[in-house]
């Protein structure tokens, strides 16, 4: 997943339905001898509004929560969608221009207090390691960077078979990433973690070799393929959102004779196009463990 010098700003165009870290505050500075809990958090996706629905098909979202003692202050941090997750994995195709519109970005959002209902209810909220306030103020610059580099999301990830050691064309990037990401941050840093089973959401296509299409200047472009172009749009239309019940049907049908029946996918990844080779058995939602971290310091007395 590539990495950006700067986040650029968003365009008014891309609405959320609920606004993107509605109490969001800066990471504060914590006293270097301050000891801080780390803990492990994770709810079914839109808990508040669909309760465990998902969770039973295992589609979770992740977070990490921090309490320092010193203060007795909770924090929770997580990364996700600005505009919500369909933005982020289909674009729209707006009238007058050539080009699909994507409303793609992501970032951390991090603000006081851990709700502690909503990770218990459904989910998990365990301690995992703890940490010195020096720890935490290192992995907040990290933090920082790595919010304003890696700037958009992506939900799919994309192998060449459902083997566990199969070629990964493209990794997806979306919360449960930065989760781990920050993780292995805090062990670099010298955090120990407890020997816990962690478990973390992918959505996975299958595909033979992706063929590299283009970018959407030479795509789209004045000196464009207009064939490739019109293709591309064909494949996103049917993603719109639905007005009425029916209308959903009939691109449900458009959609699977597409990536199924003629095993077709195209991908926009890094800001580029690319065409999948759809193979059986097309997609799955796997809830797959990832341990977590060993760090690679011998200091902090590791």
């Amino acid at each position: 997943h590539r990495r950006f010098d700067y986040r650029p700003k968003t365009d008014p165009y891309c609405q959320a339905r609920y606004t993107f870290c509605p109490t969001g505050s800066a990471i504060p500075v914590m006293k270097e001898e301050d000891v801080i809990e780390v803990y492990r958090l994770q709810a079914p996706v839109w808990e508040f509004k669909y309760g465990d629905l998902l969770g039973h098909l295992k589609i979770m979202h992740d977070a990490v929560g921090f309490k320092s003692s010193l203060t007795g202050k909770n924090y929770t941090m997580e990364w996700y969608e600005l505009f919500q997750l369909g933005n982020c994995t289909f674009p729209h195709l707006r009238p007058g221009m050539d080009a699909p519109f994507w409303c793609n970005q992501g970032a951390a959002c991090f603000y006081e207090g851990i709700d502690d209902a909503h990770w218990k209810e459904n989910g998990t909220l365990v301690l995992v390691t703890t940490i010195s306030g020096t720890m935490f103020n290192e992995m907040a610059k990290w933090v920082k960077y790595d919010n304003e580099t890696g700037i958009y999301y992506e939900t799919w990830t994309v192998q060449a078979s459902p083997d566990k050691h199969s070629i990964v064309w493209f990794d997806s990037y979306e919360c449960s990433k930065f989760i781990l990401r920050t993780y292995q941050k805090l062990a670099d840093l010298g955090a120990v973690f407890k020997k816990i089973q962690t478990n973390y959401t992918s959505i996975i296509l299958f595909s033979g070799e992706p063929i590299y299409l283009g970018n959407e200047t030479s795509i789209f472009g004045p000196l464009g393929n207009k064939t490739l172009a019109a293709a591309i749009k064909d494949f996103y239309y049917p993603f719109k959102p639905h007005r009425t019940v029916r209308e959903f049907f009939v691109d449900l049908l458009k959609i699977i004779d597409c990536v199924i029946l003629n095993r077709q996918f195209y991908l926009f990844y890094n800001l580029e196009y690319w065409f999948l080779p759809m193979k059986f058995p097309y997609l799955k939602i796997i809830y797959e463990e990832v341990p977590l971290p060993i760090g690679s310091k011998t200091s902090f007395g590791v």
